[in-house]
């Protein structure tokens, strides 16, 4: 049965195409229950599932979710093993029940330093939900959003030096071309769960007229009633894209 919230965006109508998550807040879930880390990233499958299926409910098209920055690498070897770990058996058991669903899954960013267990599988779960129409999934992996920036000046760059492209034709949308988002609208709403309040490097191109959304909920207890919250508040929102409002 839908919930009253879901029933309440629908009526609305404003449903934002494109939907981006920091999904924050793994870390303080364990350790508020004398947990290992790991175990809060484990808890925080439980809330993807749930964003995923909430935004099929609520009929967003894309969802991209930030599963593991550049600066995560960073982290205690022992930690960023078992977030491998963790992805790789992530796609492996969900990504028969993405494909029924019709979720295209897509991975982006730096993926060569993944180890080759999860990259064979980010690759098997790309190959196996291509052409799902219900709704585009990027995971965000390795990702940073200054190295994409830095990705997509290089890749003009070298189409200049070998004589493709001159200088002068690059504009906003050849560079929005050569991002790891190509092809798809920006974000109309920015949900970032733990109540921090920042955007952490994250899509920095594409948020620059992103809703954004600040829920004071840890990712691990988010579910797809949060999310309707979340989609509630930006139905609320005037969006001008810096026009001046007609009121």
């Amino acid at each position: 049965m839908a919930s009253q919230r879901l029933q309440a965006i629908k009526v609305d109508g404003r449903i934002p195409v494109h939907v981006a998550v920091i999904m924050d807040g793994n870390g303080r879930w364990a350790r508020a229950r004398g947990l290992p880390r790991y175990r809060g990233h484990n808890a925080g499958m439980k809330a993807v599932r749930e964003t995923i299926e909430g935004a099929i409910e609520a009929g967003v098209r894309c969802l991209t979710l930030f599963a593991f920055s550049e600066e995560n690498w960073n982290r205690p070897h022992r930690e960023i093993s078992a977030l491998m770990l963790l992805l790789q058996r992530y796609v492996e058991k969900e990504q028969e029940e993405l494909k029924r669903q019709g979720v295209e899954v897509q991975i982006h960013g730096d993926l060569d330093r993944v180890p080759a267990g999860p990259a064979a599988a980010i690759r098997r779960i790309e190959e196996h939900t291509r052409g799902g129409q219900v709704l585009h999934l990027n995971l965000m992996i390795s990702y940073g959003g200054r190295a994409e920036l830095v990705r997509a000046a290089r890749a003009l760059a070298e189409q200049v030096r070998a004589g493709e492209l001159d200088p002068t034709d690059i504009d906003q949308e050849r560079f929005a071309a050569s991002l790891y988002t190509a092809g798809l609208p920006d974000p109309d709403l920015l949900v970032r769960t733990s109540g921090e309040m920042r955007i952490s490097n994250f899509l920095l191109w594409q948020l620059a007229y992103t809703e954004l959304v600040f829920s004071p909920v840890l990712w691990p207890d988010f579910d797809r009633e949060r999310l309707f919250e979340a989609i509630e508040a930006y139905q609320k929102r005037e969006r001008r894209f810096g026009r001046v409002s007609a009121g």
